[in-house]
């Protein structure tokens, strides 16, 4: 009669019947995305799916796989390795994919691993309900304070310095050579004049820098 039936990956089994509200026959399922109630007992209710889109939202956020065995031993599974740092603000940076290049709202994101971090609850009735996430996600889209891109600090190398070291030199000979020529002029007509002795020191952008270094 057209009323869905909650079944297995591709139809693989029969729908409840009567008064049955789950599965129950052999594990079937694609490695990564099983609920941990599901691969003990067999067991396959509606919130079996949340964790699995638990694991979607991950894979969202992370942008690994949900099983991966290239990489290290306890980051081979996602949601071992992952879950801990999902609650954690502080931690959460290290596990979002560096390709985002952190162009993506903070607030956001730490809405959608705390969203993750309650789909993959390992007690089933502490999980949300899928209405509940779509509820929870649609605002997600209105975010949107995104930072304008990430702060690059780029350390000059010692032929730079160097360079910049070799032109402050010479805009102090050049300063002085002014100075020679004002002075001459004054000289000049039996005219003297006395340079005060708190004449300011000139000081180069190189040693404002190794000031800087020092203190």
């Amino acid at each position: 009669d057209y009323t869905a039936k909650l079944s297995d990956f591709g139809l693989a089994k029969d729908g409840p019947e009567g008064d049955d509200t789950h599965v129950s026959t052999r594990v079937m399922g694609t490695q990564g995305y099983a609920a941990p109630e599901y691969v003990m007992t067999g067991h396959l209710t509606a919130m079996s799916d949340v964790y699995s889109f638990g694991v979607v939202l991950l894979e969202l956020l992370t942008g690994r796989r949900s099983v991966d065995k290239n990489r290290p031993s306890r980051e081979q599974n996602l949601v071992d390795w992952a879950r801990p740092m999902l609650n954690d603000s502080r931690k959460l940076g290290r596990i979002m994919d560096p390709r985002l290049e952190g162009q993506y709202s903070e607030a956001g994101a730490r809405k959608a691993a705390a969203l993750a971090y309650q789909c993959l609850s390992h007690r089933p009735k502490q999980r949300p309900s899928m209405s509940t996430v779509v509820e929870t996600l649609e605002p997600l889209k209105d975010y949107n304070e995104i930072p304008f891109g990430p702060f690059v600090y780029m350390v000059p190398s010692e032929n730079d310095l160097n360079e910049e070291h070799a032109k402050d030199l010479e805009g102090q000979k050049e300063l002085k050579r002014d100075s020679q020529k004002k002075e001459d002029g004054h000289h000049h007509g039996h005219k003297r004049q006395h340079r005060s002795s708190k004449s300011p020191k000139i000081h180069s952008q190189t040693d404002v820098r190794q000031n800087c270094r020092d203190h």
